[in-house]
């Protein structure tokens, strides 16, 4: 019988763990077992941004005013009434929270297929492709753990510098990156620092200022009470990653010279939302699938793909590095449920990254 995690809308900090007997499958739809998947501040900002980018909408639950949230990482097909996917095809995807999950299979190809599902009609692609890990050029059975945490991060990280760069920088030679410790916000930095002409600066707390410093990404790593070491007649972008309304005001206030501000993610959950009556440019949030598409159109998804991969490749052989990220497992139902409600408070290490699963075994 599967488990989920079913989180409250309106207070991600409440959760329960339902247990349901298994539906039985309609023609053509397959049962995945979710073996493991990754729990990040990314999916922390699915379910803040769950109503407004519609990512409660991937799971429902059926229960007015509850959701899951959703995960990035590997199941198994456990039983199959779909001519074209066997049982025990191994498979990355965007997974709920639970152990299992039955999806119904569309646009079947070599490479994978999409979730057919009638609520999913109108969802992002990006988020609807299954891929088969046989024929995944970016799938290494030895690294999985690292591709269900950093993988789609590192997609988001590579398409803001491609966005910034597409856009030559807004003008700007400063960019600020706040949280600057977290997985998205230094995938971004190992991008931007290749780039002539610009510095890249991260903004994080006296806590995790070390951290960030020994990865080696940032030109400069200065803590959130030191931004009048840069002059304020900086021209800047702000790469927000926080969410923090208290620290956005404090950069457009100071920086009359700021360029773009854009909004990545939603760390400080509390405080989303304080993005009004503020001087300077408005608070962009950024979407990740819009630049995916626009560059599908301009070089064919064939070269994005390649580009994508080189880049991961590149990024691949220097986080591997236990000084960048270790792996914590946790197992079982309680486990996942725990894991979840630390990260949602903002506690843990940076470079410790949450692999889940609810099977205990």
């Amino acid at each position: 019988m599967p488990t989920t995690l079913l989180v409250q809308k309106s207070q991600l900090a409440i959760t329960q763990l339902v247990t349901t007997p298994d539906a039985p499958l309609a023609p053509e739809q397959i049962r995945v077992r979710v073996d493991s998947f990754a729990l990040t501040a990314n999916n922390i900002t699915y379910a803040a941004f769950g109503d407004a980018m519609s990512y409660w909408q991937f799971y429902p639950t059926g229960k007015e005013g509850w959701g899951v949230v959703p995960v990035w990482g590997f199941g198994t097909v456990v039983q199959s009434l779909h001519p074209g996917v066997a049982v025990g095809e191994r498979l990355y995807g965007y997974w709920p929270m639970a152990s299992h999950t039955v999806l119904s299979p569309t646009r079947v190809a070599d490479s994978g297929f999409f979730d057919g599902a009638p609520h999913r009609a109108a969802l992002h692609a990006v988020y609807n492709q299954i891929l088969r890990t046989r024929a995944d050029p970016f799938y290494r059975a030895d690294t999985e753990a690292l591709q269900a945490l950093l993988r789609p991060l590192f997609i988001t990280s590579w398409l803001i510098d491609d966005f910034l760069a597409d856009n030559g920088f807004f003008g700007a030679s400063v960019m600020l990156l706040s949280s600057a410790s977290s997985k998205t916000a230094y995938g971004t930095a190992f991008q931007l620092k290749s780039r002539s002409g610009i510095e890249v600066v991260g903004l994080t707390s006296a806590a995790n200022r070390a951290f960030c410093e020994g990865l080696g990404c940032y030109h400069r790593v200065l803590t959130y009470e030191q931004l009048d070491q840069i002059p304020a007649e900086s021209a800047c972008v702000y790469v927000d990653f926080a969410g923090s309304a208290e620290l956005r005001r404090a950069i457009h206030t100071r920086f009359a010279n700021l360029r773009f501000s854009s909004s990545i993610g939603g760390t400080h959950v509390e405080q989303l939302g304080g993005a009004r009556d503020l001087p300077g440019p408005r608070a962009t949030l950024f979407f990740a699938p819009a630049q995916i598409k626009k560059r599908q159109g301009d070089w064919g998804g064939d070269v994005l793909g390649q580009r994508l991969l080189t880049a991961w490749q590149n990024f691949l052989a220097r986080v591997a590095d236990p000084a960048w990220l270790t792996v914590a497992q946790h197992r079982g139902p309680d486990a996942v449920q725990a894991a979840y409600a630390q990260l949602l408070a903002g506690g843990g290490d940076p470079r410790v990254g949450h692999m889940l699963s609810m099977h205990a075994g």
